[in-house]
């Protein structure tokens, strides 16, 4: 896990608007919560910083006590909130935690596209999301309830892929990567489906929507 933000990194995100996510701070406070994924410079003039989605989560871990772990559950370690790819080696452990750390990262993300899509809209991918494809289309993905892949080598994946503003999602089971495919269509992503020439293995290309 990246390490957690230094206490003046923390002093900025505390103070940022509850509703919109927008900084305050010199440009080098900003610059470097940028540089760590906790902020958004708005491409337009007048280059406001907002949260990301990362740093939304931050935020609310910062106003509110931690609340504890269920029974049995390991606590997640503190650092920044990173979508579930599929395959990760050292996954964080599911849970309620986790599920109140997705739902975080993703109501913060709704908030960025209001924020910085020039119609204030939501209902589409905004900057952020096309400068991290692999994680904004894993972090709809895990918010509406799939299930990534772990060890068992079953649950969606996401990656890069060599088209410009694309990703590629797998999942083994026909049915669960058509469910990804409505869930990326309703969270703004334009999808289709396809199969690897050699392979005949099936998978999606995901590319957020422009209007």
């Amino acid at each position: 896990m990246t390490r957690p933000p230094t206490a003046a990194q923390r002093r900025v995100i505390d103070a940022a608007d509850p509703v919109t996510g927008r900084l305050r701070g010199t440009q080098e406070q900003l610059a470097a919560l940028v540089q760590r994924g906790l902020a958004f410079r708005h491409p337009r003039p007048p280059h406001e910083h907002f949260l990301t989605p990362e740093g939304h989560r931050i935020r609310q871990g910062i106003t509110r006590e931690p609340e504890p772990a269920a029974p049995g559950e390991r606590a997640a370690p503190a650092g920044v909130f990173a979508a579930r790819t599929g395959g990760e080696p050292d996954p964080p452990p599911p849970g309620p935690a986790r599920r109140r750390e997705v739902h975080s990262a993703w109501q913060g993300l709704l908030e960025l596209r209001r924020m910085t899509n020039p119609d204030a809209a939501a209902d589409r991918p905004c900057g952020w999301e096309r400068a991290h494809l692999v994680s904004a289309a894993a972090l709809a993905l895990e918010a509406a309830g799939h299930h990534p892949a772990g060890p068992d080598g079953e649950g969606y994946r996401v990656r890069e892929t060599p088209q410009p503003e694309a990703v590629a999602v797998y999942e083994p089971d026909g049915e669960a990567l058509r469910t990804c495919a409505a869930t990326l269509q309703e969270a703004g992503w334009q999808v289709s489906e396809h199969r690897k020439p050699r392979t005949g293995i099936r998978y999606l290309l995901a590319s957020p929507r422009r209007a």
